[in-house]
């Protein structure tokens, strides 16, 4: 069973849900489906990917059954982006044919106001989320209110041509190898 199919009953007859549910993203005939394209862009495991796209449903839902605007977590950001490349697909059938509606990407204008708008709107699109959905949305793909705006924003892309990428943990462990042979070293230099 899909996340998305997990909903509370009231959900699962509502119009747009039953459309958002069974909507397949980007072109049926695309050699690298929606949500590949979008694990090799972001790096991520087909899984992780897999259910990006299930909370990007969830988003688009609440961004058009709500008075409210919403904001979107990262991970969520990046599904809507890579869908915004798909023009024909976003403009011509999942806007008018799912949703019902134009959805559009209203980034930022930047500013203390703007800062503060977002974190609020953040927040309340967590609220809605689970007050919608029955439980709360799963935090590796919706951080807090202050992760998604103070931390997240810090993140970079960086090319791997460009810089030798490594995880905080092969930091450590080259670290360390360094240090143990910079040990070595000098231990072999007082035995001479």
């Amino acid at each position: 069973m899909r996340e998305a199919d997990s909903v509370p009953a009231s959900l699962a007859g509502h119009p747009v849900w039953q459309r958002l549910s069974s909507y397949e993203f980007g072109p049926p005939e695309a050699a690298l489906p929606f949500a590949a394209r979008l694990a090799r862009d972001n790096g991520w495991s087909a899984a992780t990917a897999a259910r990006v796209v299930e909370e990007y449903r969830r988003f688009a839902f609440l961004a058009v059954t709500g008075d409210a605007q919403v904001t979107p977590s990262d991970a969520v950001d990046q599904a809507w982006h890579l869908h915004l490349t798909y023009t024909r697909d976003y403009w011509e059938r999942f806007c008018p044919d799912v949703l019902g509606k134009p959805l559009h990407h209203g980034p930022t204008a930047g500013g203390p106001d703007e800062h503060n708008r977002f974190y609020r709107q953040y927040a309340d699109t967590l609220a809605r989320y689970e007050a919608a959905f029955g439980v709360a949305p799963p935090s590796d793909i919706w951080p807090s209110a202050a992760q998604r705006l103070l931390d997240d924003p810090r993140a970079r892309r960086v090319h791997p041509r460009d810089a030798f990428i490594l995880s905080r943990s092969q930091a450590a462990l080259l670290l360390l190898a360094f240090i143990g042979l910079i040990a070595l070293a000098l231990f072999l230099w007082v035995q001479q």
